[in-house]
């Protein structure tokens, strides 16, 4: 394993690259149905919305062999590797940041309210990043 700065190359442990893509892609899938749950709170759903993006980046960058123990790590990554070169849209990183804050808001500072409105964009915003984020993956390990 490899440490720079919090980042490494994983070790697999057995585990190909796909088969780790596979269970985050899993992972961001479940946020985002937890994130649509009927009754959920708008916190919960704006924390799951988060969490099926963050799930989505650490998938494409396990076909990297890259991880990160800080979120920051993680997202500078991918706006670097996957943003920045062009395979995803420059909005994709307005959608990071803007899920990545309202998660923290809602989930440290006292008395913050998450509308319904900013809450089904979150949910619509991890929608298309997860839907995007499968088409690429889908076809980049099909091309391997």
């Amino acid at each position: 394993m490899f440490r720079k700065m919090g980042c490494y190359c994983m070790p697999l442990s057995g585990y190909t690259p796909e088969d780790v893509v596979r269970y985050r892609l899993g992972k961001a899938r479940d946020c985002l149905q937890d994130a649509k749950m009927p009754g959920v709170s708008f916190q919960t759903a704006a924390n799951r919305s988060y969490y099926c993006i963050f799930s989505a980046m650490r998938a494409i960058l396990a076909l990297d062999r890259f991880d990160s123990k800080k979120h920051s790590g993680i997202i500078a990554a991918f706006r670097k590797d996957y943003i920045r070169t062009g395979v995803f849209p420059a909005d994709f990183s307005d959608i990071i940041k803007n899920a990545f804050d309202i998660r923290l808001d809602s989930d440290y500072e006292d008395f913050y309210l998450i509308s319904k409105v900013e809450v089904a964009a979150q949910v619509k915003n991890a929608e298309i990043f997860l839907e995007a984020v499968e088409k690429y993956v889908g076809e980049r390990i099909q091309s391997q």
